[in-house]
């Protein structure tokens, strides 16, 4: 019977418990008999969004098939101590996972897990990673990583993407999937997808015309929308719309539009459709056009 140990750092975030703690505690209800322990160097454990948390001093002795998660943490906070850290290069020296949500990884860093591996975080935290830990090889831009059994994540939500990955990798993908299912998680995705999508990207600017825009655009972008569609919407001329458009965004609004119908085909074909099924699902007139784009990618 697996069992599954989170590491609780104080000022620990729920999500990053409660997302992964979710998935293993559905997958013991469809009748994988995982064991979830919580563990913590202080009880009680306090969180960022003010619930503490109840966690044992004890660790539960672990076996190779066991996996031990540390969640993210919000600084500045009393870091994991030496005999902590050592129950982690422990477990891992003997076969075992180790799994670090967002800042997470600065614990397995600090256990030397990190080191000679490829790893992510957090996009606000990847420059401080890779400062704190040179000998570690930062992926930037992911949900998740797995290396040697090292596995970090972004943090957030995408706890649970890795968890349901570290599923998918033990049980199969169908056990994975009825976990999501059971969840009302959308889709599994995979953890080279990246961590802000097209859509989000793009909303970093106050110009509240091209917000406008956008939201034309991200509701129908699978649909032809002529340039002067979205000049009407706007309520200025096209010329006008392009301009404020590539200078909030970089991008010219049929730019943007393909980018949010690439990214729609690259989830449909992580899941398994064929090219012609995700470029017709994702608005693009055939698939040539499609393999067109994925090979600039």
């Amino acid at each position: 019977m697996p069992r599954v140990v989170f590491l609780l750092i104080p000022r620990v975030h729920l999500l990053d418990v409660a997302g992964p703690a979710q998935v293993f505690s559905t997958a013991a209800d469809l009748g994988h008999e995982y064991v979830l322990s919580y563990v913590s160097e202080e009880t009680p454990v306090a969180t960022v969004q003010g619930l503490p948390l109840h966690a044992e001093h004890t660790w539960p002795c672990l076996e190779p098939d066991d996996l031990i998660v540390v969640p993210g943490w919000r600084g500045p906070s009393r870091m994991a101590g030496a005999d902590t850290l050592h129950r982690l290069r422990e477990h891992h020296a003997a076969g075992g996972t180790v799994a670090g949500v967002c800042a997470g990884a600065d614990a397995l860093g600090r256990a030397g897990l990190l080191d000679g591996r490829r790893c992510t975080t957090h996009h606000a935290s990847q420059d401080e990673l890779a400062r704190l830990y040179p000998r570690a090889r930062v992926v930037r831009d992911v949900l998740y990583v797995e290396d040697e059994r090292v596995v970090t994540s972004a943090g957030v939500a995408s706890g649970i993407d890795v968890a349901l990955h570290l599923l998918s990798t033990r049980h199969g993908p169908s056990a994975a999937g009825r976990v999501a299912r059971a969840m009302v998680v959308y889709a599994r995705r995979q953890g080279t997808s990246p961590q802000i999508s097209a859509m989000l990207r793009h909303r970093g600017h106050d110009d509240e015309t091209v917000h406008r825009i956008q939201n034309l655009i991200d509701a129908r972008f699978t649909q032809r929308l002529p340039l002067s569609m979205l000049a009407d919407a706007a309520g200025c001329s096209e010329r006008t719309v392009t301009r404020l458009f590539r200078q909030a965004t970089g991008l010219t609004p049929l730019a943007y539009q393909t980018a949010l119908r690439l990214e729609r085909a690259e989830h449909l074909l992580g899941q398994g459709a064929t090219t012609e099924t995700a470029a017709r699902e994702a608005g693009f007139g055939d698939a040539r056009m499609l393999r067109r784009l994925r090979a600039r990618m």
